[in-house]
């Protein structure tokens, strides 16, 4: 197989659940929303919008919010990831967009040396998200991506099928 330092950083990077108390730098968390923003959108209409939570009190609130509270009142940052709907054009494309932006969010993160997890279980209460951070009416949240310093010896192996396994022949 062909390796490069991209195809590594893809290849080695596992979410990360645990996190040391560690600060994330306001240099990094820029450097992880402008790689966000680089990701592929249909018409360059880049729908997605982030809210970055740092205060301890507001990541307490949100993680009553979910099955995973011990995640999210771990780490040192948050960042919601929202579709702001006014800009978007065709909603099946924009959510693939805002996949293409949490992904490049996950590999920077990885690629600095500070771990993330992407949470979707939360949106079962957006609503009550929306609320707490106070978005506009027309911000849909999509996830809550956790970042930290890891706090875990080895993160988790990670399990894949192979190529041959998820690819058919077209005859």
């Amino acid at each position: 197989m062909i390796r490069n330092e991209t195809i590594d950083t893809i290849l080695s990077r596992r979410s990360v659940r645990k996190y040391s108390a560690d600060p994330i730098s306001k240099d990094e968390t820029a450097a992880l929303l402008k790689c966000a923003g680089f990701a592929p959108s249909g018409l360059n209409n880049q729908p997605w919008r982030f809210a970055v939570i740092e205060d301890e009190e507001i990541g307490r609130q949100l993680s009553m919010l979910t099955h995973y509270s011990d995640i999210i009142a771990s780490a040192p940052v948050l960042i919601a990831v929202f579709l702001e709907t006014s800009s978007s054009y065709h909603r099946e494309k924009d959510l693939m967009a805002i996949g293409a932006c949490i992904q490049n969010i996950l590999l920077a993160a990885h690629s600095m040396g500070i771990g993330t997890v992407w949470l979707g279980e939360i949106l079962k209460n957006k609503e009550k998200v929306s609320e707490i951070l106070k978005t506009p009416d027309n911000f849909e949240l999509m996830a809550v991506i956790a970042a930290g310093r890891s706090n875990e010896f080895s993160p988790g192996t990670a399990d894949r099928k192979s190529p041959d396994e998820t690819t058919f022949k077209i005859e």
